[in-house]
Formats: C-alpha cells, sequence, structure tokens
C-alpha cells in the first residue's frame, strides 16, 4: 500500500477478507479470546451497522475493519459500545487504523453514542497507543478476565485493559 486508505461501510461481500484479517489477529494471541472468527452470519448479527467500516487500499483491497456490538440489551446503556479494529499485517504501522478508529468515532458521534469501550491485552502495545492517541482513556486494568483456549497463552489466565472513550458533547 503506497496511497492513503478509503473508509467505506462494511459489506457482506467483504467478509472473506474481513474473516482473514480476523484470523491473523487471533493468530498474534493478542487481539481477542476467540480462537476462530464468527461466521458471516453470526458477525451480522452480533455487529451494530453503526461505524461497521473497512479500509481499502489502492487496488480495492481490504486492509482493516472496525465494528462495535451494543455492551447490554437495556434501554439506559442504548449509547454505549464495545468496538474492536483490526488491521492486516502487511498494512500495519501505515496509519489505517488511526483512519478507521477516526471514521469510527465520527460515525458513532454522529450517531448519538456517548461511550466506546474496548478491552485490549496489555501486550498489545500498537493497539493501546492508537486508543490514547484517539482520545480513549484507561479506566481499569482486569486481571485475570478470562483464560486463552487457544495458541502460546493456551490454558493462561489473561490480564486486558479497559479503555473507554467518551463522546465531547453530553446528548440530551
Amino acid at each position: 500500500m503506497t496511497g492513503a486508505a478509503t473508509i467505506r461501510p462494511l459489506e457482506a461481500a467483504d467478509w472473506a477478507a474481513v474473516e482473514t484479517i480476523y484470523r491473523e489477529g487471533i493468530a498474534t494471541g493478542n487481539a481477542t479470546f476467540e480462537a476462530e472468527p464468527p461466521s458471516w452470519e453470526q458477525f451480522d448479527a452480533g455487529k451494530l451497522t453503526i461505524g461497521r467500516l473497512v479500509a481499502v487500499d489502492e487496488l480495492g483491497s481490504v486492509i482493516g475493519w472496525v465494528a462495535a456490538s451494543p455492551v447490554s440489551t437495556r434501554e439506559v446503556y442504548r449509547g454505549v459500545i464495545e468496538h474492536s479494529v483490526y488491521v492486516a499485517a502487511a498494512a500495519a504501522g501505515r496509519g489505517v487504523g488511526t483512519r478507521l478508529l477516526s471514521a469510527f468515532i465520527a460515525a458513532a458521534d454522529d450517531a448519538g453514542i456517548w461511550t466506546i469501550q474496548s478491552s485490549i491485552f496489555p501486550e498489545n502495545i500498537p493497539s493501546l497507543v492508537l486508543h490514547e492517541r484517539a482520545g480513549f482513556r484507561t479506566i481499569g486494568h482486569r486481571e485475570r478476565i478470562a483464560r486463552m483456549s487457544y495458541g502460546p497463552y493456551a490454558g493462561r489466565w489473561r490480564d486486558t485493559v479497559l479503555l473507554e472513550r467518551r463522546a465531547p458533547v453530553w446528548l440530551d
């Protein structure tokens, strides 16, 4: 990728590329507790349409994605979501994550979302830095929150860092 990434809505036709990038993240052992990506149907049903985006390079190849889920089905938490952002290994360090996260935040703000949160492994320094630069703050360190079922951490308890970004304008 030599040019800037274009950000656009994630479509069902993007799933093969999104799944590949998801698998790359899983393989690192520091992106998710999941051992396998969900099916397209599971992903589609579990993710909000708000801010469901992909980054594509100048050839039209998907090189990153971002999507969010509600944190609760309770009405009082309707403006609180948890997101994930993934960048293809070949596109790492090129600003793709920054572009995706910025577009995602703008879409969330436009939709009236007041809190965006993410739970990130403390070993995932690039993601922690990305989120800090985007205005997220650390609100907690969750010790031994879950046990890994795969990879180099299989059977080990893992910690996560809980981050959030609050909307800059309170919604009435």
